[in-house]
């Protein structure tokens, strides 16, 4: 199936749509050329080159969904209800058992002499500096869920905890709370609180994240693959990926990643339009929404035009000092010494619930464990086909240790600090008899805590820059990911392909949130990342067989890196 390592090219060849790998590598031997299947047309002086199978089952599908879900809002909200009650009564143990295998396969990986391979070959170099790589994936990667949860997650739980009741993330309340709970111990309740928080936002997400960018990169800069879901199989499925099994994981994978994205993309639109009712007293509604989402996605189209390093690359640079710049507001102006004491306080608390809070079996706090955790791995696993391959595009040069390290260690850290500075804040609010966040709705909070700080409406009005630049990057680098895949995994299809799903992104968006709001975007999200996650799985698989087979970079050539 390989040949032995040899030193590419130079040049890659032209089919290959990605960068010939660099130094020793062990290229996979197949005829398959990527295009081959492509349909190619100019029609009204508009390129087309798109893979007819892909292309055409998924959009008819998503374009279907679209229709019947602004056609038919209350059966929608019906079908999206049942199947969110099905999976989360039935599927919850295997997503949390699931997430939990991602995330020792990369801490394997980083202490395993296979971190020593190199993606794109054993000589290849970065593309991009550390600064531009970090601030890329990790816009892309979970910054609109940052914004809305910041506050929303650590000041819910906490308050839950300490009445010893639980109210999931659609609002229902039950009588579970996350660990039991703490009633009537503030400390033990925002312990309590900030650990179940960080379940969600630090080493399992970033995880799943990585399985999908690390199987990408390996199988497409060094085994010189398309870049596209379907080559992770190559070594179970040979060169059938080439036919309709292949077809099959790639129209999953751009279910996946739309459904993801309309996730993150509806939650942005619900809070840009709170910030701006709250600060100009913009009225809410649909129309407010369905306004935002299509204002928001003309910019996206206009940063997709621009390209990765014109658009993608400054945006998300803007974003991330912006970002920095409201953290160290908050941490300063908040109560500092209470932020910086309770960080390394709430690594302690994380790890030391982690056991109890990743348990995938005989869970008895059903709300937390189904109405947070459920959802959220659904929201990421859907969410990693995008983050997965766009990080896998930025990531060609570095060491798989440093990789993993990059994607999975620093970006937990950075979320871990972002929690204890806002949920802190608001949970120091509540106690000083602030209630206001409290018992705001959860797109609001965020607003309602820094209206208690100083210059409050230059840092609310920086919170809405930030929420709405965060939805432009990630349709932007979306439609990117989306585009490769429908297009056989050409990494440079003509930009009106892009344009094209960045429409249909804004569509679905819309669509959700006018057939059953919030409610709806979790439920979808939840559906999509269920069968992704098998493909998850058998991913795992196979990135231990393909750096099994590489050639590993020597610990002096390393150290130079």
């Amino acid at each position: 199936m390989e040949k032995e390592p040899t030193t590419a090219p130079e040049s890659p060849p032209e089919s290959v749509g990605v960068p010939a790998p660099e130094g020793a590598s062990n290229l996979i031997d197949t005829d398959y050329r990527i295009g081959q299947d492509n349909y190619q047309a100019r029609p009204l002086g508009i390129n087309i080159d798109i893979h007819g199978a892909v292309f055409a089952v998924s959009s008819l599908l998503i374009l279907s969904f679209v229709v019947l879900t602004l056609a038919l809002p209350e059966q929608a909200t019906a079908t999206f209800d049942g199947a969110k009650s099905w999976i989360n009564a039935n599927a919850t143990w295997f997503y949390l058992l699931s997430a939990n295998v991602f995330v020792l396969l990369c801490l394997g990986l980083i202490v395993s002499p296979l971190g020593r391979v190199r993606i794109g070959g054993a000589d290849a170099t970065p593309d991009f500096s550390r600064i531009s790589w970090f601030s890329m994936l990790f816009a892309a990667g979970m910054g609109i869920g940052l914004m809305f949860y910041g506050v929303a997650e650590p000041l819910t739980h906490y308050g839950t905890a300490l009445e010893g009741i639980s109210v999931g993330a659609d609002g229902v309340r039950t009588d579970w709370a996350p660990l039991g709970g703490a009633a009537g111990d503030s400390e033990a309740a925002a312990r309590l609180g900030m650990a179940a928080t960080l379940l969600h936002w630090s080493l399992h997400p970033w995880a799943m994240y990585a399985i999908v960018a690390l199987a990408l990169c390996i199988f497409s800069y060094n085994k010189g693959l398309p870049m596209t879901v379907r080559s992770i199989f190559y070594p179970i499925l040979g060169e059938r990926i080439w036919g309709w099994p292949g077809h099959l994981i790639d129209i999953l994978a751009v279910f996946a990643t739309l459904f993801g994205l309309a996730t993150s993309l509806g939650y942005g639109a619900e809070q840009a339009a709170a910030g701006l009712n709250y600060l100009f007293g913009i009225g809410g509604g649909d129309v407010t929404l369905v306004l935002l989402i299509t204002g928001i996605t003309a910019v996206a189209i206009l940063s997709i035009v621009a390209g990765v390093d014109k658009g993608v690359k400054r945006l998300s640079e803007i974003n991330m000092f912006l970002a920095f710049m409201l953290l160290m507001f908050v941490v300063f102006v908040g109560p500092t010494l209470l932020i910086l004491t309770s960080f390394g306080k709430n690594i302690v608390s994380y790890l030391a619930e982690l056991p109890f809070l990743s348990n995938p079996f005989a869970r008895e706090d059903v709300n937390y464990s189904q109405g947070w955790t459920t959802f959220y791995w659904g929201w990421w696993i859907s969410w990693s086909p995008f983050v997965g391959m766009f990080i896998a595009r930025v990531s060609r040069g570095r060491s798989v240790r440093e990789f993993l390290i990059s994607v999975l260690l620093i970006p937990t850290t950075v979320s871990i600090f972002w929690f204890t500075a806002f949920g802190t804040t608001a949970i120091d609010q509540v106690r000083s008899g602030f209630d206001g966040a409290a018992s705001a709705e959860l797109p609001l909070q965020l607003f309602m805590m820094l209206g208690e700080l100083p210059l409050a409406d230059i840092t609310s009005f920086i919170g809405i820059v930030l929420v709405l630049v965060f939805f432009i990057t990630s349709s932007d680098s979306g439609s990117l990911v989306i585009d490769t895949i429908a297009a056989g995994g050409k990494i440079d299809a003509p930009k009106p392909q892009r344009v094209f799903w960045g429409v249909i992104e804004g569509a679905i968006a819309i669509a959700l949130l006018l057939g059953g709001g919030l409610a709806a975007l979790q439920a979808v999200a939840v559906s999509a990342g269920l069968p992704f996650t098998l493909l998850l799985l058998a991913g795992c698989y196979a990135i231990v067989m393909g750096l099994l087979s590489e050639p590993r970079a020597g610990k002096a050539k390393l150290a130079k890196a």
